[in-house]
């Protein structure tokens, strides 16, 4: 059912909620799972790369991606990725592109706005997707 699941982080603890179950998910069904970040392009006021910073945000990605790898104990296919962009559209541009079949992502991520619903990059995704997402929230 699902040969190819695509777990977005950017580091946080919904993230690493998402994967736990991402990693049901591939036990059960001998799926690959691709590990994703993406190191966000933009600044919050100019929309100018800053490259020190992003240097920096790909430095936690890549942090970030190991410690995720070795949670995944027991799944065959692992596959890693950190790029440069805007993560809403790299996560279905990378969906895309490596014929995902699923998207788990939690529904908290760094910015920790518990009044929001989803995350906003989350709830981009969820209404921009072509393959589906599931949405993983905390577990308080």
């Amino acid at each position: 059912m699902y040969n190819k699941i695509l777990v977005p982080t950017d580091g946080s603890e919904g993230s690493k909620i998402a994967l736990e179950h991402a990693k049901g998910l591939a036990e059960k069904y001998s799926s690959e799972i691709h590990l994703l970040y993406v190191a966000d392009v933009r600044t919050h006021n100019t929309g100018e790369i800053i490259p020190n910073l992003v240097a920096e945000l790909e430095k936690i990605g890549e942090e970030s991606i190991e410690s995720m790898k070795e949670s995944l104990e027991g799944v065959e296919g692992i596959k890693d990725s950190v790029i440069k962009g805007i993560p809403h559209r790299e996560i279905n541009d990378y969906a895309d592109e490596k014929d995902i079949d699923l998207i788990v992502m939690g529904t908290h991520g760094r910015t920790g706005l518990d009044r929001i619903l989803l995350g906003s990059v989350t709830e981009k995704v969820v209404r921009t997707s072509n393959v589906p997402v599931m949405t993983v929230g905390r577990e308080d």
